[in-house]
């Protein structure tokens, strides 16, 4: 057992920080910044702690590879967005002008400035060293965010969404804004998406057009952005859309990434997961199987919430068999109730491990 999911720790900073300089440009909840990931911890660690008004909650999780002693991804969901700073996007809809005198109907694709997705829950921050990607463990580091989003529902919205990386070029350019958000701001678009990243999103209101913006008028270099993800985060997009998770209509304001979403029941992770007790067995697992054959098991704990991976074999009809090492990664003695669902995209788990279970609501079991 190497990979482990758990909650951010004051001890991972300079793990994190060493992941967001080698993120460059583009990854602006995590910037290179010592003070303001600092600050995130600590936010994370109010909100495990329920210091925190649960809509104000940031919950970070860090990968840990257990055997290195090192953190080497995180990911988070934001329980609520733009009840303190306002969360803009662009609605892509259409305008239809027309008369029936002159035999016209024109069409025109418009953006509109929107705040629809105020008071969801936002998945975000994103985050795998590059020497952890494939094998499983960017699959654990984000679909880890949705057993605990089922478990703990009464924290979070219904929709969940998520705002994927647009469109820019390896010095951090976006065409859109340079086509559109550069003629309103005085900054370059790495300044404004920063800022906007990290919350102060007042000058956006105060300097951005509140009038519809018609395609058309812009170049086709930045229509042909509009809706598209940065090639770095394709992966990302492919991997929510097998959870569920579909285009909404709306774009980012900067860069027109996509935004997508689903509904909590819709998410495969969450229809596939199941519960058991665990038992604790002396019998050796081979725990180095590819990722089709394993499965996610959490400890379903809302303040020290843990997750890794067990071949699918060590799943019983009531019961999971964990390896001691395991059970001690996870917190658990045996006859603790754990929640189990599959790693990758390759159907339901075995027939027989649904038996004896009962799916979705999550669980109020606390620690």
């Amino acid at each position: 057992m190497t990979l482990l999911i758990r909650p951010l720790q004051e001890n991972d900073l300079d793990d994190l920080y060493a992941m967001a300089q080698n993120a460059g440009k583009g990854l602006t909840t995590l910037p290179a910044d010592r003070d303001l990931l600092q600050k995130k911890i600590n936010h994370a660690r109010d909100t495990f702690s329920q210091r925190c008004a649960p809509e104000a909650g940031l919950y970070l999780f860090a990968l840990e590879d257990t055997e290195r002693k090192k953190t080497v991804g995180i990911s988070g969901i934001q329980a609520r967005v733009g009840l303190e700073e306002v969360f803009y996007n662009y609605r892509l809809s259409v305008t239809v002008n027309a008369s029936r005198e002159l035999g016209v109907h024109v069409r025109t694709p418009t953006l509109h400035l929107s705040n629809d997705m105020t008071d969801n829950t936002e998945i975000c921050s994103l985050l795998l060293s590059d020497g952890y990607k494939g094998g499983g463990s960017g699959l654990l580091l984000s679909r880890c965010r949705f057993m605990y989003l089922d478990e703990f529902r009464k924290h979070f919205s219904e929709k969940i969404f998520a705002e994927m990386r647009g469109v820019s070029d390896a010095g951090g350019r976006s065409p859109l804004w340079d086509a559109l958000g550069s003629k309103f701001f005085d900054m370059e678009f790495t300044e404004a998406d920063m800022l906007s990243g990290l919350g102060n999103k007042s000058f956006i209101a105060e300097l951005m057009p509140k009038y519809p913006i018609y395609l058309p008028m812009l170049p086709e270099s930045a229509r042909a952005v509009i809706g598209r993800v940065h090639e770095n985060t394709a992966p990302a997009l492919k991997m929510l859309q097998a959870e569920g998770f579909n285009f909404n209509g709306m774009v980012d304001i900067f860069d027109g990434g996509p935004v997508v979403e689903a509904f909590i029941d819709n998410i495969r992770t969450v229809r596939e997961a199941v519960n058991r007790h665990a038992m604790i067995t002396r019998k050796p697992v081979n725990l180095d199987v590819p990722a089709g054959e394993r499965a996610m098991v959490s400890n379903r704990s809302f303040r020290d919430f843990r997750v890794t991976t067990i071949p699918l074999e060590c799943i019983g009809p009531d019961t999971v068999s964990l390896p001691p090492e395991v059970a001690e990664a996870l917190q658990i003695e045996s006859g603790d109730p754990v929640r189990l669902a599959p790693l990758k995209d390759s159907g339901p788990l075995p027939k027989h491990i649904h038996r004896g279970s009962f799916q979705g609501g999550g669980s109020k079991w606390q620690n």
